[in-house]
């Protein structure tokens, strides 16, 4: 209690800190505690929808009635095709200045069309002709990638107008991880305790109805106050210097082949999300809870008991972040994260896995609902802790060249997470398909195998910590610690400061 007692305090002297700067500090940007919390919200309608399409797999094989690698290859490709898409919607942002800014138009948008093709695709796919109904399928999905990048993009590169200062940026991850845990144990709640008892399985279309609607509703209301968040920031003095510079395709590749940060926290962020969206995918806890360990009400028991120690992992870890520096905070946690996972891995493989319950107090259970816990919030932590830091490489770029180019830094960035992670949907298909899983996953009624427990352990476990060594190796090469950042945005300040001086010359 002691250590997260620090980390709270970390948290609060950091707000109190960027009230009353010292004087290497001046002119930072600094936002309202308010206002950081509901634009993480934007983050976490992103999630809404993103929890859902997890599940999209369950309802084009059970209910829509296409092959298991036929969608697990669609979703990928649409995926990547998704990450091509980026740095064109990432140079819409970056040339977008108008009467509501340049992110609102784009948060609200990615709502509206997400919302429509949600809409659309869990509702009627299964009613269209068997001869079009792929086709069906795929124009929807590539759609829906749209809208969700239009609304994701603003996430990354709208932290960047919030606030600059080094010590508030981790603040925003207090909120996201908090939220995002509170979102994904609510939803594993309602998805198996509620959702999937009342309807007996995933192969259900009014599962998916409900399922659908609900989600929708609670993304529109986070999304509208992450749109209330970023109103007073979403202004052309807060964008980069002050200064417009303009930003062309051909300055992507310049920014991505000289910017070394981007390059490092690229690395770090893609392996991350690739591990975790396998880890965490749906099919893979249906695996783990309902096959290996034989009780998958466990999953989402679990899922409400790791909320409130993922929300204390996040304060302490955030409060770190704001006093020692984002990268080394991102740096510790992910060596406990591997420690933390290494244990689980030992307790499946040397362990009984049908002792795990909540009422058999045994060493096995006792130990994997610990370190089942303790890893949540780690995982969670763990990619919570980029995120501060895509603007610290926007803030880097436009120090180093001039370019402010948020949009463009955010959508590079998730062009080359996305084809990374687009993967893990085809990993997971491929790797059950190895084991005799061709035409449909498996659910809760699929009977216990040797093979099913090594490939649920190798996805749930085993990916992530490859991710999380290639991530440690990339921090090596990311300079932009605490220190360097706050060398980097004393620069700009007085780079704003002449900017200001020469407008007011010239008698604007």
């Amino acid at each position: 209690m002691q250590k997260i007692h620090e980390g709270n305090q970390a948290i609060g002297e950091a707000i109190i800190d960027s009230t009353n700067p010292d004087p290497k500090e001046r002119n930072y940007k600094r936002a309202k505690l308010w206002e950081i919390g509901f634009f993480a919200a934007n983050n976490s309608a992103t999630n809404i929808f993103m929890f859902l399409m997890m599940n999209v797999a369950y309802y084009a094989t059970g209910v829509a009635g296409l092959g298991t690698v036929i969608v697990s290859t669609l979703i990928t490709a649409s995926r990547i095709f998704d990450g091509f898409t980026d740095p064109i919607i990432g140079l819409w942002i970056d040339k977008t200045d108008g009467k509501f800014g340049k992110f609102r138009p784009f948060m609200l948008a990615g709502y509206l069309i997400m919302t429509v093709i949600t809409l659309l695709l869990f509702f009627t796919t299964h009613q269209i002709p068997q001869q079009f109904r792929l086709v069906y399928f795929i124009v929807l999905y590539v759609i829906y990638i749209i809208g969700y990048t239009f609304q994701t993009a603003c996430t990354k590169s709208g932290q960047s107008v919030i606030t600059n200062d080094p010590k508030q940026r981790p603040i925003f991850s207090a909120f996201d991880i908090s939220m995002t845990s509170l979102i994904f144990a609510g939803a594993g709640i309602y998805l198996s305790t509620y959702l999937v008892p009342k309807y007996g399985s995933f192969n259900s279309a009014e599962l998916f109805y409900e399922f659908n609607l609900t989600f929708i509703a609670i993304a529109g209301i986070l999304t509208f106050l992450a749109i209330l968040g970023i109103s007073s920031s979403d202004r052309t003095e807060y964008f980069g210097t002050g200064e417009p510079v303009k930003i062309t395709f051909k300055d992507m590749w310049r920014i991505l082949k000289g910017n070394r940060p981007l390059q490092m926290l690229i690395i770090a962020a893609s392996t991350d999300k690739l591990g975790g969206q396998i880890a965490g995918n749906s099919i893979v806890m249906v695996m783990l809870f309902g096959i290996v360990i034989g009780d998958y009400a466990l999953f989402g028991a679990l899922a409400g008991i790791t909320l409130i120690p993922s929300v204390l992992i996040a304060l302490f870890g955030t409060g770190y972040a704001s006093r020692m520096g984002t990268k080394k905070a991102y740096v510790v946690f992910t060596w406990l994260a591997i420690i933390v996972y290494t244990g689980i891995l030992l307790l499946l493989t040397f362990g009984d896995p049908t002792t795990i319950r909540l009422g058999n107090w045994s060493f096995v259970s006792i130990s994997f609902i610990l370190l089942y816990v303790a890893g949540a919030g780690l995982r969670v932590l763990s990619g919570g802790l980029v995120i501060p830091m895509i603007p610290d490489v926007t803030d880097y770029e436009t120090y180093k060249t001039g370019r402010y180019a948020p949009g463009v830094m955010g959508t590079i960035f998730s062009f080359v997470d996305k084809i990374v992670s687009s993967f893990a949907q085809t990993l997971i298909g491929l790797s059950l398909a190895l084991i005799g899983f061709t035409e449909i996953f498996p659910d809760v009624g699929t009977p216990f195998s040797p093979e099913i427990k090594w490939i649920t352990i190798a996805l749930f476990i085993g990916v992530m910590i490859i991710a999380w060594i290639a991530s440690l190796v990339a921090m090596k090469y990311y300079e932009l610690d605490r220190t360097r950042m706050m060398e980097i945005q004393n620069e700009l300040a007085d780079r704003r400061e002449a900017v200001q001086l020469k407008k007011q010359a010239e008698g604007f």
